[in-house]
């Protein structure tokens, strides 16, 4: 126990902000693809890839971290989640394999058709990965049939359930909008002003998503607003939420492009964190019999390995996040094409 706070707890929360950390990062490589048709010139799409180019495959160390971090500390959690999502998890990393090969082949050939090919691979692999991250993200708020042995016990077909097709939606709606505003921190010209429009744009298309995805919840899924309906305190997240939403077409209108981006990143690391305090203690909701439901106490590691994995974590964690930001920080300003660019 550390601070009067157990260290499955804690280990929850270190699994929350590795998940935020991914979303955030590889959200807006995610959204630069799936709204890479929408740029029409070769040179504005050699731009938008060569903008994400140095940083799409460290962002994605986020996700082994994640999936590392919920195989150590809830191994119950993680063979549950990944048997129930086996055919999601595939398409899901198909479509990450697929975003590389685009990104990596496009530019090999000068051929018109070759590269339109692999731009339709490029956007369809990113469109795919997000929406089944948004399917996955909704099913477990949402809740999954498990047995007394906290086995799947339903059909992957229940997967395509409304709300979790709404969440699909708004998480593209979302990755899409945090991927134009990254954007406009790395072009100029005529493409920064299309970058920005779409930015508006996309933001427009995020809050109409998350509106009908929030009127579905409170009227069909009451029980995922309880904690903050019970617990006064949490109406603090939804309304960051909202204030960083609006908050971003200010910005962009007053040429503070890094600040919308921030709005952006808040916005995602929000939503995220309003969904594990509504799913707290759960790790996997049984909703056919609550009974059945993994939980940070019955789904974790022991005493002893939830310790060391703490250890581990402070001391790991710091260094991902200290070469991310090195990265970052490298590769900072507008994007200009040469002859090592994609």
């Amino acid at each position: 126990m550390i601070f009067g706070i157990d260290y499955t707890t804690w280990w929850f929360l270190v699994f929350g902000g590795v998940i935020s950390g991914y979303a955030i990062l590889d959200g807006f490589d995610l959204g630069a693809g799936a709204m890479h048709l929408f740029l029409k010139k070769e040179e504005s799409r050699r731009i938008a890839l060569n903008a994400i180019g140095p940083v799409w495959d460290g962002n994605e160390v986020w996700l082994v971290i994640g999936g590392g971090a919920l195989f150590a500390g809830f191994p119950v959690a993680y063979a549950a989640i990944f048997s129930a999502f086996y055919v999601p998890f595939m398409i899901f990393i198909v479509g990450l394999i697929y975003r590389g090969v685009a990104i990596e082949f496009r530019s090999k050939e000068t051929g018109r058709i070759w590269r339109a090919s692999w731009d339709f691979v490029y956007f369809f692999s990113c469109t795919v990965v997000t929406l089944s991250l948004g399917l996955m993200l909704g099913n477990v708020a949402l809740g999954i049939p498990l047995d007394t042995n906290h086995e799947f016990a339903g059909n992957w077909l229940d997967f395509f359930n409304p709300f979790s097709i709404l969440v699909a939606i708004t998480t593209l709606a979302l990755f899409m909008m945090h991927g134009a505003i990254f954007l406009t921190m790395k072009t100029e010209g005529r493409l920064f002003t299309k970058t920005t429009l779409l930015a508006r744009n996309f933001t427009i298309f995020f809050v109409i998503a998350f509106t009908l995805n929030s009127l579905y919840t409170l009227l069909y899924i009451p029980h995922l607003s309880d904690r903050i309906r019970s617990n006064p305190q949490f109406f603090i997240l939804p309304v960051i939420m909202v204030l960083a939403v609006a908050n971003i077409p200010r910005q962009l209108t007053k040429g503070y492009y890094r600040a919308a981006f921030v709005s952006s990143a808040i916005t995602i690391a929000t939503l995220l964190i309003t969904v594990a305090v509504e799913v707290f203690p759960y790790l996997v909701f049984a909703p056919n019999n609550p009974a059945n439901s993994i939980t940070i106490s019955n789904g974790a590691s022991s005493e002893k390995t939830m310790g060391l994995l703490l250890t581990i974590a402070l001391l790991g964690t710091p260094l991902v996040a200290t070469y991310t930001a090195f990265v970052f920080w490298t590769f900072k300003g507008k994007v200009k094409l040469d002859e090592t660019s994609y």
